[in-house]
C-alpha cells in the first residue's frame, strides 16, 4: 500500500481541528499538515447534530476563535449559524484545502526505530496510508455512531414515532404532534422551546431530576454606540475577554459558596415560572451549580414558553412503562392532575438522554505494536498522553467554552514542536519522574452527570502536581499554554 508522507495529521475537521490548523500554519508554516474527517462537511457537532434549534451552550465570544473573533452580536448561535462563520474561516485561511472528507482513521501506530506515525484510513471502502511525524486527534469526546444506552420501559410498545436527539430524522414534519421530551439536560432545554416555536401541538418535557436553567441575555455587553463607533476587532477584542473572565467568577462562585449560588439560581428561576409550576420539584436540582453543566436558556425562551399551559409543560417523575399511546407514570409524579390517570399522551417520544462518551474517535492507537489503553494512561498539560510519542490531542474545557481550552492545547502543540526544532530533537514523550504520586488520580470530567458516569474508565486521568494536573482555570492555563514551561516532564529522542 503506498504511502503518502506529511508533518501532521489532524483527525477531525470540527471546532479543535480547524483551530489546531491555523495555529500551526500560521506559527510553524514549514510544517505541511493535511485534515481527515470522516465525514463529507467540517463542522464536528454542529454539522453533525440536526435536533430542532440546535445551539450552542456557551458564547461564541469565546467557543470563536480567537484569530478570527465572532462578529455577531448575539453570543448563544444556533449551528447554521455557526457553520458558516465556520467555514468562513476555514476558507478565509486556506484550511479547507486541507481537508481530507470522507477518511475515517482506523488505526495509528508509532514506530520507535522510525520516529513516525503510521496512520490508516477508510475512504469509502478502501485503505489509505500515511506516515506523519506529528499526530493529533481533534476527535471531541463523544461516540458519533451510537448514543448512550437510555432503558426506557415499554418503548416497543409506542405506536408513534421515537426519536433520539442525536439522529433527527431530516426534515420531520411535528406540526401540530403532542411531543414528550425524555431529559432535562441542554438538549431538552433547547428542544422544547424550539419544537413550540414551530408549530407542535404540545410539548411536554418528563424529567426524572431537574436541571440548573439559567436565563441569559443574548446581546452584547458593551453598550450600543461601542460596536456603532469602535472598530470591530475592539469590539470582539472586549467581548472575548468579558466572556473569558467573568464565567469564570461565576463558576468560581459556585464552587467557594455552593448553597447561595443554588439559592440565588433557583430564586431567578422562581420569578420566570408560571403560577402553576412550583420550583420544587420541577426547579429543585440535587446537586450544587456547576456539579453539572449549566443550561443557558438565551433570552429566557424556555421559561416563555411554560407561561402557556397548551404550548408546553414540565413532569418530573419516574416512567413505569411505555404505552400504545404514550408514557405511564409511577405514582407520585409532579406536574400533572393528581385526579387523572398517571398517564401522558403522546405522538412523539424525544429522547434527550445524553451522550455515549468516548476519546480517540475509535482510533487504535498503538506505541511500537502495543495497545495503548487509555484508561491506564495520564495527561500531560492537558494535550499529550504519558508514554505515547509526537501525539496531541485537543481538549477543552467542561466549565468553560471548549475552544478556550483546546486553543491552549494547540499552543502548547506549537511551542514544543519549536522547542524540540531548537533543540534538533525528532520526538518529544511525556514520562513521569521516580516518586510520582499517582495514587490519587483525578478523573478526567469532574462532573456528576449520568452520561459522565457511564462513561466509566474510558478517560485517562490527571494527578494534583504539575505537569500532569488538569485544566480548570481559563485565566492560568492560557498564561501556562503562552508563556510557561511546557518542557518539564518531556523525554526528548531521535
Amino acid at each position: 500500500m503506498p504511502a503518502e508522507h506529511l508533518d501532521t495529521l489532524i483527525v477531525g475537521a470540527g471546532i479543535s481541528g480547524i483551530n489546531t490548523a491555523y495555529r500551526l500554519q500560521s506559527r510553524l508554516p514549514s510544517a505541511d499538515y493535511a485534515i481527515l474527517e470522516s465525514r463529507d462537511a467540517i463542522g464536528g457537532t454542529w454539522d453533525f447534530w440536526k435536533y430542532p434549534g440546535i445551539r450552542s451552550d456557551s458564547d461564541l465570544h469565546t467557543f470563536g476563535f480567537a484569530w478570527e473573533p465572532w462578529p455577531y452580536e448575539n453570543p448563544v448561535a444556533e449551528a447554521d449559524l455557526i457553520l458558516g462563520y465556520m467555514n468562513k474561516c476555514a476558507s478565509k485561511y486556506g484550511i479547507d484545502k486541507h481537508i481530507r472528507f470522507q477518511h475515517r482513521v482506523l488505526s495509528a501506530d508509532w514506530s520507535t526505530n522510525e520516529q513516525r506515525w503510521t496512520v490508516i484510513a477508510d475512504h469509502q471502502g478502501q485503505r489509505r496510508k500515511f506516515v506523519t511525524r506529528f499526530f493529533v486527534l481533534g476527535t471531541g469526546y463523544y461516540n458519533y455512531y451510537k448514543p448512550l444506552d437510555a432503558i426506557i420501559p415499554g418503548i416497543d410498545n409506542f405506536k408513534g414515532k421515537v426519536i433520539h436527539a442525536q439522529f433527527w430524522p431530516k426534515e420531520y414534519d411535528y406540526t401540530g404532534k403532542r411531543v414528550i421530551i425524555i431529559g432535562s439536560g441542554a438538549a431538552a432545554i433547547t428542544i422544547l422551546p424550539a419544537m413550540v416555536k414551530d408549530g407542535a401541538g404540545k410539548v411536554t418535557m418528563l424529567q426524572r431530576s431537574p436541571s440548573y436553567v439559567f436565563s441569559v441575555v443574548n446581546s452584547d455587553r458593551a453598550p450600543f454606540w461601542v460596536r456603532k463607533f469602535l472598530p470591530l476587532r475592539v469590539v470582539t477584542t472586549w467581548e472575548r475577554m468579558f466572556h473569558r473572565i467573568v464565567p469564570f467568577l461565576v463558576v468560581l462562585y459556585c464552587h467557594a459558596y455552593p448553597q447561595h449560588a443554588r439559592r440565588y439560581i433557583i430564586g431567578l428561576a422562581k420569578k420566570q415560572l408560571p403560577k402553576r409550576l412550583n420550583w420544587d420539584p420541577h426547579f429543585n436540582p440535587k446537586y450544587t451549580p456547576w456539579q453539572q453543566r449549566m443550561c443557558m436558556a438565551p433570552d429566557g425562551d424556555f421559561y416563555q414558553c411554560l407561561q402557556d399551559p397548551n404550548k408546553a409543560e414540565v413532569v418530573t417523575g419516574v416512567i413505569k412503562t411505555v404505552t400504545e399511546t404514550g408514557i405511564e407514570l409511577k405514582e407520585g409524579s409532579a406536574g400533572i392532575d393528581d385526579t387523572k390517570p398517571q398517564h401522558l399522551e403522546a405522538d412523539v417520544i424525544v429522547a434527550a438522554t445524553g451522550l455515549n462518551m468516548n476519546f480517540g474517535g475509535f482510533v487504535d492507537v498503538r506505541v511500537d505494536g502495543d495497545k495503548v489503553d487509555w484508561s491506564k494512561k495520564f495527561v500531560w498539560n492537558g494535550c499529550m498522553i504519558e508514554g505515547v510519542p509526537n501525539m496531541f490531542f485537543m481538549f477543552g474545557y467542561v466549565n468553560a467554552s471548549w475552544t478556550l481550552g483546546a486553543d491552549d492545547s494547540a499552543s502548547i502543540m506549537v511551542r514544543v514542536r519549536q522547542y524540540l526544532d531548537k533543540r534538533g530533537t525528532q520526538t518529544a514523550c511525556p514520562r513521569m519522574s521516580r516518586g510520582t504520586d499517582t495514587s490519587e488520580p483525578l478523573k478526567m470530567w469532574q462532573l456528576s452527570s449520568t452520561y459522565v458516569q457511564a462513561a466509566g474508565d474510558k478517560f485517562p486521568r490527571y494527578l494534583k502536581q504539575a505537569p500532569w494536573r488538569p485544566k480548570t482555570n481559563p485565566i492560568m492555563d492560557y498564561s501556562h499554554a503562552n508563556y510557561g514551561n511546557v518542557t518539564n516532564g518531556l523525554h526528548l529522542m531521535g
